[in-house]
């Protein structure tokens, strides 16, 4: 008995629809035709080669011709062009059906990865489908650029061939949420998102990356996640500098801002005062930042706003005067910074301020 999956399963009828039509001379009609789209749909979901597909219709023709009469075999090529290009629509049709579904369920996969709404021990399983092992520590890797990144945009397909190149056999996943970039990784292997990095780093024009920290198990991914979406939105928030951040280091802020009311307090009593200040908060706020950024150097402070020292030291004079404390007094210096770095955590002031 004929395997449905050899090549020759897929051309039974073939002959006998090459001679019905080719006897009368006619095209071959839509139910031929869908008969053939059909046994294309078959043949590519059973994992058959098109190229030993298209050489079984040839084969199957050449058998076909002999039995015609001389008048009908002029009309075998239009017969067999017609039919096997029925074939080879079905058989593509399959094709992108299943690299559809395919990345739909890598979609789900990742969503549910991500933001851990799937039951673990299905997610798990789902995960080596993949080339992930839940039971193992990952981090994640997060990259924004100035303009959103999806599935198969090209700046998406060089870094994920870039990184697949170098660590090919490694347990990665590279995908995109949100118009981010993603890279998950064995929590074992920094070296893997420190390339993922560098190459994300370059090929967004200058956008930043943030690694979130090591943690066991399918949970452990989505910690690792937000805690790399975090330090992009702190990044962004506190105006760090560099081009890739490790949530290991920023550890202090979630910590300062634990207590967000006493926080709050703190900043509107330390730097209340400053709203009073012709312009507002915001420059003496900039000053504060830079001041204790250059490690209260007044002339890197004044650089760095373009400032004359002279200028800057004005501004340090007023901020003294408003709320009493002075930058360059280490008794006030602590509790002023934290102030500074709370303001800057809260988005103090606001446009109502």
């Amino acid at each position: 008995m004929t395997d449905r999956g050899t090549p020759e399963n897929h051309v039974a009828g073939y002959a006998e629809i090459l001679l019905g039509a080719c006897s009368t001379g006619r095209r071959l009609t839509r139910a031929e035709l869908e008969s053939r789209r059909a046994q294309g749909e078959r043949a590519a979901e059973a994992g058959l080669p098109l190229r030993g597909l298209i050489r079984e219709h040839l084969a199957a023709a050449q058998g076909v011709q002999p039995r015609l009469a001389t008048a009908a075999v002029g009309a075998l090529l239009a017969v067999v062009e017609q039919a096997v290009d029925a074939f080879a629509e079905g058989y593509e049709r399959a094709q992108h059906d299943a690299v559809r579904q395919e990345e739909a369920a890598r979609r789900e996969f990742i969503d549910d990865l991500l933001y851990g709404r799937s039951d673990l021990g299905r997610l798990a399983e789902r995960a080596e489908r993949f080339g992930l092992r839940l039971s193992q520590a990952h981090a994640v890797a997060v990259a924004a650029g100035p303009e959103p990144y999806g599935d198969g945009y090209p700046v998406a397909r060089g870094i994920e061939e870039a990184v697949l190149a170098r660590f090919g056999n490694r347990q990665i996943l590279l995908a995109t949420k949100d118009g981010r970039l993603i890279c998950v990784a064995p929590g074992d292997q920094p070296d893997v998102l420190a390339y993922f990095a560098k190459r994300a780093h370059a090929a967004t024009d200058g956008g930043r990356v943030a690694i979130g920290r090591s943690h066991p198990g399918a949970g452990g991914v989505v910690h690792s996640y937000e805690e790399a979406l975090n330090a992009l939105d702190l990044a962004d928030r506190m105006q760090l500098e560099g081009p890739v951040l490790h949530a290991a280091d920023l550890l202090v802020y979630p910590v300062l801002t634990r207590d967000r009311q006493a926080m709050a307090d703190l900043v509107e009593s330390m730097l209340g005062p400053l709203c009073r200040a012709r312009g507002g908060a915001g420059p003496l706020l900039d000053t504060l930042s830079a001041y204790f950024d250059s490690g209260c150097v007044a002339t890197e402070a004044a650089r760095r706003l373009s400032l004359s020292v002279r200028a800057l030291t004005y501004r340090l004079e007023r901020i003294h005067t408003l709320t009493e404390a002075d930058p360059a007094d280490p008794r006030h210096r602590y509790t002023l910074q934290t102030a500074v770095i709370g303001a800057r955590l809260l988005g103090w002031p606001g446009t109502g301020s």
